[in-house]
C-alpha cells in the first residue's frame, strides 16, 4: 500500500489536491497528422495502487452537475504531461484508500481540509 507517489519530480500523496495534464489527440486516430491538445484534470488523489511499473493513482472531482468524476491513471502513461500539487492532504495520512470521500459533498470535504490546516 502505497501513500505517496513520486511522478517526474513532483511528490504527491493520497488526499492532496492536483491538476493532471494529459495530451489528448483530436481527430482520426490512424492520421498522423491530427492535431494534440493538453487537457486538464483536478481533483482530489483517492488511492495509490500497485508498485513498479504497475503503480496507478486515481483522482475524484465533483463535476458541474453534482455527480462524482474518477479517473484512474496510470504512472507510466506516456501521455501524462505533468501533475501539479495544488494543495498537500493531511500530514500524516491514516488511510491509503480514501473511499469514504464518495459519499461526502464537497462541502463536507472542504471541512475536513480546513479542520486539518488548523491542527497544523
Amino acid at each position: 500500500m502505497a501513500i505517496s507517489v513520486n511522478f517526474k519530480g513532483s511528490v504527491f500523496g493520497v488526499g492532496d489536491k492536483v491538476v493532471v495534464h494529459i495530451n489528448v489527440k483530436e481527430g482520426e486516430s490512424s492520421s498522423e497528422t491530427g492535431k494534440t491538445r493538453t487537457q486538464v484534470f483536478e481533483g482530489t488523489v483517492i488511492s495509490i495502487k500497485g508498485r513498479g511499473f504497475g503503480k496507478s493513482f486515481t483522482v475524484r472531482r465533483i463535476g458541474s452537475t453534482k455527480v462524482g468524476i474518477e479517473r484512474i491513471f496510470p504512472i507510466n502513461l506516456p501521455s501524462i504531461e505533468k501533475v501539479i500539487v495544488k494543495r498537500k492532504g493531511k500530514e500524516g495520512v491514516r488511510r491509503s484508500k480514501l473511499y469514504y470521500i464518495r459519499q461526502k459533498s464537497k462541502k463536507e470535504i472542504e471541512k475536513i481540509y480546513s479542520r486539518a490546516a488548523r491542527r497544523i
